[in-house]
């Protein structure tokens, strides 16, 4: 049993903290947020993430998961602590170290005895230096600062940290390394790697591979929209290419682009760094450029069926979250489309399974929302999917039908095949087909 403290219980430092308790440690997490605090002590959870609910419960009520709002108290009596809190984009796209090098700071004053210091929010690379510098201008012990980034995709978090591909830690500090190790060792029992490194490679580890995905994500859109000019069919070439080993099968489905919390911020993020040492990252720049094109495809499809006028027009949209399993709007592609149509003078009613509460909260009443996918349907002049949720991957074909003024499908997802959807006569749009 390992005690821990995890400062910050956003959705990494949350999954973080639930999960280790699950595996016996004693774990403290650390908020500013009063209220949130006093919401997660009696058991109500602030993000929707599946299956984390139930080990959530179960580690409250063992006594193993606690949450405090003092600082201090929360790092008495931790080995390890880790530090999850936000480092959202500057307007420059570098990513803000402030909030981790406010705590590090503080820690410095606090601490009494050698603990282990971990990075687990996705850092620039030199971050663990900028860390340990902030942590040394008060210490009065030793400490450690490890880089140990996480992997978690959102929707399937629990079973990311339960069972993960692999766990990279940097550290150059051989107590540290044995303590990581120890604290890991019953999520690889499988057999999957414990990877050390040093600080700086660990750092650039999540930026890399985060942005190797945003660009083969991209790749497929560029390689989908080419092919709806030669007329070829993207489900076609997806699989013939997938198929090889060195290629594989993952992250080549097309759709209306990428968002949430990790890419678009974190190759951001990595232009920005090269930038800073003189280096260009132009394959990221591209992706960048066409990601932020690829949000909005769709709207030129819709405004050409409408002959270019879209006032008056009632648009249903299925999925507003910017993937399925999660109530994450950052950088949605839905946002993107409602901008444009609600500019064109469209009207949109919204339907989706957990992110209405946050973008209605975001927007407003600028938009309408419905209490089901049909509900948005009744009286619309097409429906627009920007997210494949299950629940939308079947539906009754005859009640859209009868709900739709007009058979008119815009699919950002490809959730349908083209010959079902001609045989039951709808006009249906959807990317790379």
């Amino acid at each position: 049993m390992t005690k821990i403290a995890v400062v910050g219980t956003g959705y990494v430092g949350l999954v973080t903290g639930t999960c280790f308790a699950e595996t016996g440690n004693q774990v403290i997490c650390i908020d500013i947020d009063a209220k949130k605090v006093e919401q997660m002590r009696a058991g109500e959870i602030p993000i929707y993430e599946p299956h984390l609910d139930v080990i959530f419960e179960r580690n409250i009520k063992s006594g193993r998961l606690t949450f405090t709002t003092d600082l201090a108290a929360g790092i008495e009596e931790a080995e390890i602590i880790f530090l999850a809190l936000p480092t959202p984009p500057g307007e420059d796209g570098s990513a803000d170290l402030s909030h981790i090098l406010g705590v590090a700071e503080q820690l410095g004053t606090l601490i009494k005895n050698y603990k282990v210091i971990v990075d687990k929010s996705t850092v620039p690379v030199g971050t663990a230096d900028k860390v340990s510098a902030a942590i040394q201008k008060n210490a009065q012990v030793e400490f450690a600062v490890v880089s140990n980034p996480e992997f978690l995709r959102e929707g399937f978090a629990v079973d990311d940290f339960m069972k993960p591909d692999r766990v990279v830690i940097g550290t150059s500090d051989e107590r540290a390394r044995k303590a990581m190790e120890s604290l890991y060792k019953p999520f690889v029992r499988q057999g999957n790697p414990i990877i050390f490194m040093d600080e700086k490679s660990a750092e650039l580890t999540k930026y890399a591979a985060n942005a190797f995905l945003a660009t083969k994500i991209t790749f497929m859109n560029e390689i989908a929209n080419f092919c709806e000019l030669v007329g070829a069919n993207v489900d076609r070439v997806r699989i013939g290419i997938g198929s090889d080993e060195r290629i594989g099968k993952r992250f080549l489905f097309p759709g209306i682009g990428y968002g949430g919390s990790c890419f678009p911020k974190d190759v951001q993020a990595l232009v920005k760094s090269g930038k800073e040492n003189n280096f260009n990252f132009e394959i990221l720049e591209s992706v960048m450029k066409v990601n932020e094109s690829q949000k909005t495809v769709l709207f030129p499809k819709i405004s050409n069926f409408f002959r270019g006028d879209l006032k008056g027009k009632k648009i249903a949209l299925w999925g507003l979250a910017f993937k399925p399993d999660t109530d994450d709007i950052r950088e949605a592609p839905a946002l993107y489309m409602i901008d444009a149509l609600t500019q064109a003078g469209a009207s949109v009613v919204a339907y989706d399974p957990e992110a209405m509460k946050n973008v209605k909260n975001l927007l407003g009443d600028k938009i309408a929302y419905a209490a089901n996918e049909y509900e948005a349907l009744d009286g619309a002049d097409a429906l627009l999917i920007c997210t494949e949720w299950g629940v939308f991957r079947n539906p009754d074909f005859d009640k859209v039908s009868s709900l739709l003024k007009d058979k008119v499908i815009f699919d950002g997802r490809n959730l349908f095949e083209l010959e079902e959807m001609t045989e039951k006569g709808f006009y249906y749009s959807s990317i790379g087909r």
